[in-house]
């Protein structure tokens, strides 16, 4: 893939630098070592959140607290320990912060980006290419998402004797900060992209990559690759269909279950879903689907009930095909031998996740379930935005945040079909109110404008016209100005739960949004920000007629 490889490695995170406050247990302090006291700040920092009040978090600290502190330790009891001195000292260090001077921020800002400077670059076969994220996360307590089995485990410092570097021939080894220490290992592998890698501290079974940058030109190829096999997939649609469709009816239970599924994954944009061990979130995907996931209702309705990728709960109801429904009631009953099934058995037990990915390579050379979803969210936009801009032909004028409103209500709805859902911000209902206010001064304004001139047009004096003429147009702007206010607050209820960006990020196909951009004279930076401009910026030559 490569012929030359040259870069600086990664970025270690500074050494724990102990601050000498002292935590208190039974209301007396107590002495901690230096490893002790950057676990205890870990915590003490994190006062404030949801987590304190989530036993797993407090169990799992607990558990890797009581290990750093050893056997003969005065602290026996979490319940008896009192960060507070820690939390406070924290909390001034933050407000001393808020106070530095702007010729201080800036001196810390540079002295911040020369450090960093040879990090952020390698060179591929003679070309300076971007490198993503260089930096070896800092040691802090695991948060996970959702209700995390792990959170609150105590996520170790990385050194080098961890991590394993890809480098050129010939190049210099990258240096790091620790004297007496190796890299893990050296490797010459031409055909991977990554620069360094890293075993997980908390999951065995992950590692951490450091790769090329999204703007990097690899990384532009691989992107314009995946979306082109989607489009393939497009041309394919129809024969997928009936393939898996006739499948529901064949006597090989097996074939009947991938069917199904297959079903399931074009239509609702499911994850394959994998099998998952005791210490691993309890998430569900199509091929691990249980028989409480699914529950029928009347009318061929099917709900689904589980949670998904990070935890995420995926619920909903729909109608499905009649022969897909019968399958469904057998499926949930009883296995391919005949054996009855319990509620906590798997749906579709004749095969997993890699099984029904052979399967969709025999359809189309490269398919697998993640191409179904970059179909299904890209010809879903395509087709929304379409159908808008047809809805608004011959229709008055749109501003361009009303077009940015309509973008969004699309996106949202590939977003909701790819299950990319988030919590309420915490800052939503703030926000709300300020934006409220903001209306109510401005309809004051505005009321206060049209009191002025009904008095101003009942007056018979001369040199009133220009005065009625300034009026109307401070009336018109004002009125622009609510309807702007308005569409914000709108946009900002209905999307309070939705996530846009994973699905802009990963599954639709930036030429759609570029396109549609060109037709309706919307500057493509109100739709992507810079880091989006920068990753698809192979994207931004397509024609206004492209259409996925």
């Amino acid at each position: 893939m490569w012929k030359t490889l040259r870069h600086s490695g990664v970025l270690f995170p500074p050494e724990y630098e102990p601050h000498g406050v002292k935590m208190l247990y039974d209301g007396k302090p107590v002495n901690l070592t230096p490893e002790q006291e950057e676990v205890a700040t870990m915590f003490a920092v994190m006062k404030d959140t949801d987590y304190m009040k989530k036993p797993v978090f407090l169990k799992n600290f607990w558990e890797g607290f009581k290990e750093i502190l050893g056997k003969n330790h005065a602290i026996k009891n979490l319940d008896k320990c009192d960060f507070t001195p820690i939390y406070d000292w924290h909390m001034a260090q933050r407000e001393a912060k808020k106070t530095m001077t702007k010729e201080e921020k800036d001196r810390i800002k540079k002295e911040k980006d020369e450090k960093e400077g040879k990090y952020k670059v390698a060179y591929v076969d003679g070309r300076c290419e971007p490198v993503g994220n260089f930096r070896v996360e800092p040691p802090g307590l695991f948060r996970g998402r959702g209700e995390h089995p792990k959170m609150g485990k105590i996520k170790r410092r990385i050194y080098p004797r961890d991590i394993t570097i890809n480098i050129g021939e010939g190049e210099a080894i990258p240096e790091h900060p620790y004297p007496g220490q190796t890299w893990k290992e050296i490797k010459h592998d031409h055909t991977v992209t990554w620069l360094a890698y890293w075993k997980d501290t908390i999951s065995s079974k992950d590692y951490k990559y450091v790769f090329l940058g999204a703007t990097s030109t690899f990384k532009a190829d691989s992107d314009l690759a995946k979306y082109e096999k989607a489009r393939k997939l497009k041309d394919l649609i129809v024969d997928v269909r009936k393939n898996y469709e006739r499948d529901w009816e064949n006597s090989d239970h097996k074939k009947r279950q991938m069917g199904v599924a297959m079903y399931f994954i074009d239509k609702l944009a499911l994850r394959a879903g994998h099998e998952k061990d005791d210490d691993e979130a309890d998430t569900v995907g199509c091929c691990t689907l249980k028989v409480e996931n699914v529950d029928l209702e009347p009318n061929n309705k099917v709900k689904f009930d589980f949670l998904g990728k990070d935890s995420i709960r995926y619920e909903n109801v729909v109608e499905v095909h009649p022969t897909v429904y019968k399958n469904l009631e057998r499926f949930r009953k009883i296995d391919a031998t005949g054996k009855k099934k319990k509620p906590g058995d798997q749906l579709f037990e004749t095969f997993d996740a890699q099984d029904l990915n052979k399967e969709l390579k025999n359809i189309m050379d490269g398919l697998s379930v993640k191409v179904f979803r970059t179909y299904n969210a890209s010809i879903t936009l395509d087709r929304l935005l379409a159908e808008l801009e047809e809805s608004k032909m011959g229709a008055a004028a749109q501003s361009v945040d009303e077009k940015k409103a309509d973008y969004d209500s699309a996106n949202k709805e590939v977003a909701i079909l790819c299950n990319h859902q988030r919590s309420v911000p915490k800052t939503h209902t703030n926000q709300m109110e300020k934006i409220q206010e903001k209306l109510q001064i401005l309809n004051t304004e505005l009321k206060e404008l049209e009191e002025e001139l009904a008095a101003v047009q009942k007056g018979k004096s001369d040199g009133k016209k220009a005065s009625v003429e300034s009026l109307l147009s401070k009336i018109e702007k004002k009125k622009q100005a609510i309807f702007k206010v308005e569409l914000q607050a709108r946009s900002k209820e209905d999307l309070k739960t939705v996530a846009l960006g994973t699905s802009k990020i990963n599954y639709m196909d930036p030429r759609i949004t570029v396109a549609w951009c060109k037709r309706n004279d919307v500057p493509i930076e109100k739709i992507f920000n810079k880091s989006l401009l920068g990753k698809f910026n192979w994207a931004m030559d397509v024609e206004p007629s492209f259409r996925f």
